[in-house]
């Protein structure tokens, strides 16, 4: 049905003769000239029909045709009189003499455009002709790219791809699990599994020394633009290695995909203590787009008389260059900003190390010219710099300094989307305390090996143990995470232990791997990469459902076939609820 796609012809085809088959995109009716912009995935072409040329049935049939209306043409490849040069196919147009309507169209309710005038709620329900789109075609295409390329890498590195169960059972680490009922076994519930990691750990018991899968996953938790309930990981596992062995291995692929999609050199990737992370970024994933690192001014500032920083934790400072030209209002935008509620700062300072010498605080009347000399000095500031202050208990001026630091970021044009800096960040706490339920929880998952020199600690400081642990973060999103597994069984008892677990809630859960550990566990580690995100993050998006052919909205829903959604009572019934 046709010779050519829509974004093929070129100057060099002028006189050939094509079919080519799509949808009416633009029409324009000139009375005795009718252009129209045929579209397919691969691109745009313009038609022209003019009634001597065309023939009188075909230039009628031009006359109603409508938007989106799936049509079909003959015709000749002349040279446009006039270029466009925003498309591909700019220099030539197609001197049509037949067209045939493969398929009417209603009028769409929005325009299928770049730019579209549909909002979100209505591109979602009906997102087959979203999908249409250009911009999302070419998020679809980005996610294929990435998906053949990160096989071909794994591929050449002699990785197996194996496929592990859907359903499986449901274990209470993690985010909430999808459930399934079985009708075979009443009463009883499958789970949809969050990852296939006790599987891909199996599978290193049974001598496939390096997996990889790229698997759907599916947690129950709230929704925001980087999760779906169900998404995609690239999922991996190696035998005998260490953390430097997955670092090299998985650092590789990911300058591969770079390299192969993008023609980027990421160059050889840093590595990152977490203790290092939060002190200088405030957060365990670092922006490294650019500096502005945190200065932890306390002993320099408190004792001065300034309640504020005398009664506060922790007094944390960063130094924005070229900034000291702010306004007040520029300056109160931003104290509203770490005031806000999400933020929870009660306010915020300033030193402006003037481009003249001179030197202008909003703590003036408590510091000398002398103390606001020593925290430029602290901050290595120079003439022209904004210096920016806040105080308060430990945990929330880290917070609310990690998020300062991004807004000044964004007024500042430093986080380019067309720049990338990856970063491992390595040496996570293995556990962490959670008041609520008066218990350790796995800082990763259950199955991390804490790092060996630490060990002896599970029995005295679990705080203190450090994980086997490494995440990939690339300009300020966690691309992917892994560890060095467990692969004793004894350690994997007392890592239970320190979790809360019985040894009859451990066997009950987890007996299956305990079991493995019995006959001959290589040492083993993995990594799984958020592919979704990844897709996005090639693309200088944060939004994750652009990449997705079919999401869910904020709610959870899929809009377009109305689920979740309540099922016949004969269907319950057989099910026993």
């Amino acid at each position: 049905m046709r010779t050519h796609n829509c974004g093929e012809l070129r100057k060099k085809d002028i006189k050939t003769k094509v079919i080519l088959s799509g949808w009416a995109h633009r029409i324009r009716d000139k009375g005795k000239v009718i252009w129209i912009d045929i579209r397919d995935r691969y691109g745009i072409t313009q038609l022209i029909f003019e009634e001597e040329f065309s023939g009188s049935k075909t230039f009628n049939l031009a006359k109603k045709c409508g938007r989106e209306f799936v049509i079909k043409i003959e015709g000749e490849v002349s040279e446009r009189l006039s270029n466009n040069p925003n498309i591909d196919t700019g220099d030539i147009e197609i001197k049509v003499f037949d067209i045939e309507y493969l398929n009417k169209s209603e009028v769409p309710p929005f325009t299928i455009e770049d730019e579209t005038d549909g909002g979100e709620d209505l591109r979602m329900k009906y997102r087959y002709l979203d999908l249409r789109r250009a911009p999302l075609q070419k998020n679809i295409m980005l996610r294929h790219s990435l998906m053949q390329e990160t096989r071909n890498y794994l591929n050449s590195q002699n990785f197996l791809e194996i496929e592990t169960p859907v359903l499986i059972k449901s274990t209470p680490e993690g985010a909430r699990d999808f459930i399934v009922p079985s009708r075979m076994n009443e009463g009883q519930f499958y789970a949809l599994p969050q990852s296939p990691q006790t599987f891909k750990q199996l599978l290193m018991v049974s001598g496939f020394d390096k997996y990889y899968q790229l698997v759907k996953c599916f947690r129950d938790e709230d929704l925001r633009a980087d999760r779906q309930p169900e998404f995609t990981q690239i999922d991996c596992e190696m035998s005998f290695v260490d953390r430097e062995n997955i670092l090299q291995n998985f650092g590789g692929l990911i300058s591969h995909l770079f390299k192969n999609i993008l023609e980027k050199d990421l160059g050889d990737i840093p590595v990152m203590q977490y203790d290092d992370a939060i002190k200088h970024y405030g957060t365990d994933k670092p922006d490294l787009r650019f500096e502005m690192r945190f200065n932890d001014i306390t002993s320099i500032v408190q004792g001065k008389g300034f309640k504020v920083f005398d009664d506060s934790e922790i007094i944390l400072s960063i130094n924005v260059e070229g900034c000291s030209n702010y306004t007040r209002k520029q300056i109160d935008e931003i104290t509203d900003f770490v005031k806000t509620p999400q933020i929870g700062s009660k306010g915020l300072v300033y030193i402006k190390n003037n481009e003249d010498g001179t030197i202008k605080s909003s703590v003036d009347k408590f510091y000398s010219e002398d103390d606001l000399k020593m925290i430029i000095e602290e901050n290595n500031s120079n003439p022209s710099d904004l210096i920016l202050i806040l105080a308060g208990d430990v945990k929330q001026t880290i917070s609310a300094m990690s998020s300062l630091r991004l807004l000044m970021g964004d007024r500042l044009n430093l986080r380019d989307p067309e720049i990338f800096n990856p970063v491992w960040v390595i040496n996570f706490p293995l556990v962490a305390w959670d008041e609520e339920s008066k218990r350790y929880h796995a800082m990763h998952h259950p199955f991390t090996s804490p790092i060996k020199d630490d060990i002896d600690l599970l029995n005295s400081n679990p705080e203190k143990v450090r994980a086997n642990a490494y995440d990939l973060v690339i300009n300020g999103v966690e691309i992917g995470g892994g560890s060095i597994r467990i692969h004793d069984r004894k350690l994997q008892e007392k890592v239970f232990e320190t979790l809360g677990f019985s040894n009859e809630e451990a066997y009950n859960q987890f007996g299956f791997l305990l079991d493995a550990f019995k006959y001959g566990t290589p040492p083993h580690g993995g990594i799984a990469f958020g592919f979704d995100r990844l897709c996005a993050l090639f693309s200088g998006q944060e939004s994750i459902r652009d990449f997705i052919a079919f999401p869910k909205n904020t709610s959870g829903r899929d809009v377009m076939i109305n689920t979740p959604s309540e099922i016949d009572s004969d269907q319950l019934k057989e099910l026993g609820l």
